[in-house]
């Protein structure tokens, strides 16, 4: 297994090594100890799973506040996703920024996003079912959200306001100028 910085050092890139043969392939895709020598130490406590029909469907960006805030773990299970984590860490030097990788299932590529970022994904192909580990379980009154396309955040996403298929509640997240402090660099 792999797992490295990405532009933003917090946010990290796992790769796990698949072992194939003629029947398939087997990969570890978590490891407390590994992921512990990398940084990464988390209390997984709820696993969530979804299945975006549409190619260009966006889900996000979204977040969780004190006390509920969610660190995650994400992976795609069939498909590819464009998976996009945005600091919102007050007085980090990369506040505002963003980071975009490309996962598949085929890959077996994983993002580890920290408590203080805003995650979301787009997929690139149809019937796309994505997994991820939280380290809090959801919290309905601290369920927050950010604007997908805010021009701030200089996301290049694979599809525009007309064409991306989102939910009511994620058309309507404010913009990044338009939130409170809500996490802070420590």
């Amino acid at each position: 297994m792999q797992i490295t910085d990405t532009k933003i050092p917090a946010v990290k890139r796992i790769v796990p090594k698949k072992h194939g043969d003629a029947r398939g392939y087997f990969m570890e895709t978590f490891s407390e100890p590994r992921f512990a020598e990398a940084g990464i130490i988390e209390r997984w406590v709820q696993d969530n799973q979804s299945l975006s029909k549409p190619q260009g469907t966006v889900r996000g960006l979204h977040f969780q506040i004190a006390p509920a805030g969610q660190a995650k773990l994400i992976r795609v299970l069939q498909g590819a996703i464009l998976d996009v984590a945005v600091d919102l860490r007050h007085g980090s030097p990369s506040f505002g920024q963003h980071v975009a990788v490309e996962l598949t299932a085929e890959g077996g590529e994983q993002l580890y996003v920290p408590v203080g970022f805003a995650h979301g994904f787009c997929t690139l192909v149809p019937d796309t079912a994505v997994a991820y580990k939280v380290s809090h379980v959801y919290a309905p009154a601290e369920d927050r959200g950010l604007r997908w396309n805010d021009p701030a955040l200089g996301i290049d996403w694979p599809v525009t306001a007309a064409t991306a298929l989102l939910s009511p509640k994620d058309t309507q997240q404010p913009l990044l100028a338009d939130l409170p402090v809500l996490f802070t660099y420590a």
